[in-house]
């Protein structure tokens, strides 16, 4: 979908300076109390993992097998979930609010390198190094794009919008959005490698091999810690550890797909071919980045445990802005689309939630929904190309 037809190009560009001049007031306002936010963040982080692998290990004390009074089912099973969703917990924290952002540099100018996004390594498969590329790279510059940002093309495995060609292989849509939830992380480690692009005979496998023994190290590091050494510690109880520690990682997963789906895929958002993005500016960018989120509503809790990914809009308008300001920015930011007659998407994570899952369902059958898109895709001709357009945004 094209930027609203009623924009004229002055009006693109004086949304864009408010939007700026919104970015530059906050960035110039950081100080103290974010650095409080984030230290105090990463204490929580700590007393979390420490408490939830606690948990587990003093549940195994409770197995009915050690024969004294309190050994039972009925209490080994509660002591483990609770260590099981404290763990889950300290890892959403991780990989959300702490990780991600870390990573998108909102941190960088506290000059601390515990928290430096060049030196930041999360508790997740995928290298730190190479999700930067494909997330901060790629998505956020072309976030939307059909064909340059995998992200909205359902990481390479969904079909996500009428603009992308149906193949048999999308009847399977719900079973592998299941999946990818499931086994997010791993979803996240091979998207950058474009295994498809290889086995399609596009690229060869030797270009891609320096990046895979990356990831295959990162692979065996995190395996190493949750399925291993944290096991091992349980001595003959080792299964109960690494299956505690799965389940904690699954949690994760499936916490984390649910808030980066919700933001990116609801009924609402826009989509935008290659030709509507070329020579853009940053104004033009800044008003394809509103069209192509979602926020979603909740306290501040919920925020903070989604990595303030619930204020999707400002963390695609402002991805350096430490993540705590982006619930001060949100009314100015809903203010300016009032006045400019742009949409500020929004809504509860049940809305959210499942008109993504009314996509996923839809997608998985060829043609266009009147409910989901606003026109039928306009394809145009297949042609041999010679070069790609690269133009930044």
């Amino acid at each position: 979908m094209p930027i609203p037809s009623h924009l004229t190009p002055a009006d693109i560009d004086a949304f864009g300076a408010q939007v700026e001049a919104i970015r530059n007031e906050v960035m110039a306002d950081r100080g103290e109390r974010d650095a409080r936010y984030i230290r105090r963040l990463l204490t929580i982080h700590r007393c979390l993992e420490i408490c939830g692998r606690l948990g587990i290990y003093a549940s195994l004390a409770l197995l009915p097998q050690w024969g004294h009074a309190l050994a039972s089912w009925a209490l080994f099973w509660p002591v483990m979930v609770l260590g099981v969703l404290t763990l889950g917990a300290a890892k959403i924290l991780e990989n959300m609010e702490i990780g991600h952002n870390v990573l998108h540099a909102q941190w960088d100018w506290l000059r601390d390198p515990e928290i430096h996004s060049g030196r930041w390594e999360w508790d997740h498969v995928c290298p730190s190094d190479q999700w930067k590329h494909a997330h901060n790279v790629k998505h956020h510059t072309w976030t939307n794009v059909l064909g340059k940002d995998a992200d909205v093309a359902g990481y390479g495995l969904l079909r996500m919008f009428s603009g992308q060609r149906w193949k048999p292989f999308n009847l399977g849509n719900p079973l592998w959005a299941l999946l990818l939830a499931i086994f997010f992380e791993w979803g996240i480690a091979i998207q950058e490698l474009e295994l498809g692009r290889v086995i399609k005979g596009r690229i060869k496998w030797s270009v891609l091999r320096p990046m895979w023994l990356r990831t295959r190290a990162k692979i065996w590091r995190q395996m190493r810690k949750d399925y291993l050494l944290f096991p091992l510690l349980a001595g003959p109880f080792f299964f109960y550890v690494a299956g505690a520690n799965a389940v904690a990682n699954i949690v994760r997963n499936l916490w984390t797909y649910l808030i980066i789906f919700c933001g990116h895929f609801p009924m609402d958002v826009h989509v935008f071919t290659k030709a509507e993005v070329e020579n853009e500016t940053r104004a033009h960018w800044y008003v394809r980045q509103l069209l192509g989120s979602c926020n979603i509503s909740g306290g501040k809790l919920f925020h903070i445990m989604s990595g303030n990914l619930s204020h999707q809009i400002e963390h695609h308008l402002f991805p350096d802005m430490p993540s705590n300001r982006y619930g001060e920015v949100a009314p100015r930011v809903r203010a300016l689309c009032e006045q400019y007659r742009l949409p500020y998407h929004t809504g509860s994570l049940t809305r959210q939630f499942g008109t993504t899952v009314l996509r996923i369902l839809r997608m998985s059958f060829p043609g266009y929904s009147p409910y989901l898109d606003s026109a039928p895709p306009v394809r145009a001709p297949r042609v041999r190309a010679t070069t790609e357009s690269t133009t930044p945004a």
